[in-house]
């Protein structure tokens, strides 16, 4: 029970950081309307045509100092003349006859007036399969992955995943069964009609209403015959939310409406056909009708809209309001961009961290170890202003930086040993990364030698990267994740459902690895060896679309073509296009990648699914990165540079009053548990023990394993990745209990804490140093600083209570420090 109290005083049980239960401050009031605007604003009057259509109306209200608010539900509308449409409480507009009426909105006073023209009330237009009937499927959901749209259908009914492909979906509904699924002389008795209302039996449960839009445009598509449409039908070639962005105030809404333009120029309101997701469901909530909620918490959250393989974002801004009196000194653009954004936001930022905390945090943030116990009296000794600048540079320049990143490119490169005949090539591979990142090659250059690798591995380490990522089909993903920061797997099957990349997309850029070829290393035997001699297979270099059964030609993301010769190696095509300047990928990934590293979120979140529809949470921070980075000739360590002297790095932990819930404007260190390498190392160091491994030489540290599978234990379960993916996302450094129980009665660290050479023992035995020296040594191992007074005296005492077996005492002390979250987690 006394180690157990022990604990808890020490902070065992008790969390990292200080937390102040204070609510933020309400939002003050937005003060009197002084004019009302109706919309959206399209340039012209609002024009409803046909009987099935629809048109959200968007009234907003502008108040004093400029702030807008959505008033549309609380307005009240008048239609002159009426009869010719109808207006509801969510301002959505109906036709009733043709004509033309003005639709005024009125709110405290205030009046604003729109033309609204409603024309073709007798249906002339024929109906779209593509356009009006596709579209029904992917808002209910039946053309989903966990329905109809999945590869094997639903109950022998098969549509295209999300719509993409209407033409299949037109002969699986007109040509397949008919007669049952689609009954043209009773319409109302379709399958396809008494399923989804509920009339039939239905696995998918009721997913509209007999008077409903969607009932009443698929009845009239089948009553008319069931057109496809004409190939000169217009198409839709984009669409735009409305309005784009809008600062609201937490717990308030926002209506939004979304246009399709089509390809004759033409502009339809499709709000309720639309599909809507938040890009962050902790900021704001959407309704399937287009009314954004935003939470509790502030920041800046993107509302997809999605229409027929289309994508837009609407993005709110939700302040908190509060007086950002004093900011901590700017540094560099970094500053510059995170404190703009919180002055905008209104959240302070927690004040600069101490030198302590400070010292522990770089060390492990850039070399993925503790600093020393003389490294720590140096550093607080050191009463110059540049000591952090110089701390930096001197880890920068220390091979531990490049055993840490070595490791970080090690595990996401996919480097990893299956076999005993891998080895060799394995650890070459490793050993290259080493080198590249120790002597600081310039990014561009990293990427190009691996995308572009050729020959034998024994002469050519990167050749080993097309070891694990064998096929054309890995290579594209592989590449796209890691070094684009897009997620384009989806792609190779179907159109991307949250992008605009489509199959083409992907097999454009499969062409570009179509040529790699790869034959046996000189007369080998061993049919178990892996490892192979890549080559350029000199030909033409193109990727069949297997849907189209079109071959195409090398195109990068969002480029047009290339016309590559057949004696040329279409990488190399690749790898420059990539290290262009203008390239909005490349450098964007990477920084994202790496302030990640270093600040536990991404600007954009995750790290390696950067797309439109999910945008950075502080673009100035991107792009200032970005373009520092590539005027930095891709210089890696430079931008470590500049991240970690900035005064966003080197903020406290500790949350104020303010930024306690901020998690994506880094108003604050986000505290995050070290890495499974970094742990087991730093267990290593502050114990004074060490851990050898089969195949390495004796003092290797966990960190500088060339190879993930020869880890202990103690790794594994602590979350250490097995170079399986491309995805950092492997690495988990969440808490589970089976690192709890290791940590506190495995017989591992009973027994490595308890070591006769450990230093527990070792301080145990020092009987001329005083304890409060003793107990201070270990404060700085542990911690990188020193005991307060009242943890001096809780470690004194204990060590009193136990003065007849002192080793047992500074066992039990050394073993409390180890399991409390300020040893566990980097902060």
């Amino acid at each position: 029970m006394k180690l157990v109290r022990f604990l808890i005083l020490l902070g065992v049980l008790a969390p990292l950081t200080v937390t102040f239960a204070v609510d933020a401050a309400e939002a003050s009031s937005l003060g009197p309307i002084e004019v009302l605007t109706i919309g959206p604003n399209l340039g012209a009057d609002l024009q409803i045509v046909g009987k099935d259509a629809r048109v959200q109306i968007l009234v907003s209200a502008t108040h004093q100092g400029g702030r807008q608010s959505d008033v549309t539900r609380t307005s009240a509308f008048k239609i002159d003349p009426e009869g010719i449409l109808g207006v509801d409480e969510t301002g959505l507009m109906t036709p009733l006859q043709d004509g033309t009426a003005k639709v005024t909105a009125s709110l405290d006073g205030k009046a604003v007036t729109v033309n609204v023209h409603v024309s073709d009330m007798a249906n002339n237009k024929p109906i779209n399969f593509k356009n009006q009937i596709v579209p029904v499927f992917t808002k209910l959901g039946c053309n989903s992955g966990g329905c109809h749209g999945k590869a094997s259908g639903q109950n022998g009914f098969k549509l295209s995943l999300l719509g993409f492909y209407p033409q299949d979906d037109y002969e699986f509904l007109v040509k397949e069964t008919r007669g049952r699924r689609i009954f043209p002389p009773a319409p109302d008795r379709s399958l396809l009609l008494t399923k989804p209302i509920g009339l039939s039996p239905h696995g998918g449960g009721k997913r509209m209403d007999k008077d409903s839009y969607e009932y009443r445009i698929v009845r009239r598509w089948i009553e008319k015959g069931m057109p496809y449409g004409e190939e000169t039908d217009p198409v839709v070639t984009g669409i735009r939310c409305y309005p784009e962005g809008r600062v609201m105030g937490q717990n308030s809404e926002q209506q939004i409406t979304v246009y399709a333009t089509y390809s004759d120029g033409s502009l339809e309101d499709v709000t309720r056909m639309a599909l809507f997701e938040p890009n962050d469901t902790e900021l704001a909530e959407v309704a399937e009708t287009g009314l954004v909620s935003t939470l509790d918490l502030s920041g800046e959250v993107a509302i997809m809209a999605r229409y027929q393989g289309q994508v837009a974002t609407f993005r709110a801004t939700i302040p908190l309001g509060a007086e950002v009196a004093s900011l901590p000194p700017v540094k560099n653009f970094i500053d510059n961009a995170v404190f703009n954004k919180l002055k905008l936001l209104g959240i302070p930022p927690s004040p600069l961290s101490d030198d302590s905390t400070f010292l522990r945090r770089v060390h492990l943030d850039i070399t993925g170890t503790l600093p020393s116990e003389t490294e720590v009296q140096e550093f607080l000794s050191d009463q110059s202003p540049e000591k952090r600048a110089r701390l930096i540079d001197k880890l920068l320049d220390s091979p531990e930086y490049a055993d840490y990143f070595a490791n970080k490119w090690n595990m996401v490169l996919r480097n990893k040993k299956r076999q005993a005949e891998d080895q060799a090539g394995t650890y070459m591979f490793h050993q290259w990364i080493w080198d590249s990142l120790y002597e600081n090659k310039p990014y561009d250059k990293f990427v190009k030698e691996i995308i572009t690798a050729s020959g034998d591995p024994n002469m050519n380490p990167p050749v080993i990267w097309y070891r694990e990522v064998a096929d054309a089909n890995q290579q594209v993903e592989d590449v796209a994740q890691l070094f684009l920061g897009l997620r384009i797997q989806c792609a190779r099957c179907h159109h991307h459902p949250f992008e605009k990349w489509s199959q083409d997309d992907y097999y454009g850029l499969a062409a570009f690895f179509s040529r790699v070829g790869k034959k046996n290393l000189g007369a080998e035997s061993n049919t178990r060896l892996r490892d192979r001699r890549v080559f350029h297979n000199e030909g033409t270099a193109q990727s069949k679309n297997p849907r189209s059964n079109v071959n195409l030609k090398p195109a990068a993301l969002g480029s047009d073509t290339f016309e590559i010769p057949v004696d040329r190696d279409p990488r190399f095509y690749l790898a420059d296009w990539m290290a262009k300047k203008e390239n909005k990928f490349f450098a964007k990934s990477l920084v994202n990648r790496y302030w990640k590293h270093f600040f536990s979120r991404g600007i954009v979140e995750p790290e390696d699914d950067m797309r439109e529809t999910n945008p950075p949470s502080n673009p100035e921070l991107l792009d200032g990165l970005a373009n520092h980075f590539v005027e930095s000739g891709f210089d890696l360590k430079e931008l470590i540079r500049t991240i970690c002297n900035s005064s966003a790095y080197q903020l406290s932990a500790f949350p104020n009053e303010y930024n306690l819930k901020d998690k994506q404007n880094f108003s604050r260190y986000y505290p995050k548990r070290l890495t499974a390498e970094s742990l087991y190392d730093g267990f290593h160091q502050v114990t004074n023990t060490t851990q050898n491994y089969s195949g390495v030489p004796a003092g290797t540290r966990s960190v500088q394993l060339p190879d993930a599978t020869v880890g202990t234990y103690f790794l594994k379960v602590f979350g250490q990745p097995q170079a399986d993916t491309a995805c950092e996302c492997e690495r988990s450094q969440e808490a589970n209990l089976a690192q709890s129980l290791h940590l506190l009665n495995s017989s591992e660290v009973q027994t490595k804490i308890s070591s006769g050479a450990g230093r527990a023992v070792t301080l145990a035995n020092q009987k001329d140093r005083p304890h409060e020296e003793k107990i201070g040594e270990l404060y700085r191992w542990v911690y990188s600083r020193q005991p307060d007074a009242e943890e001096l005296k809780i470690a004194l005492g204990h060590i009193e209570k136990n003065k007849d077996d002192v080793k047992i005492a500074y066992e039990d002390i050394l073993w409390a420090l180890i399991n409390t979250k300020e040893f566990l987690f980097n902060h």
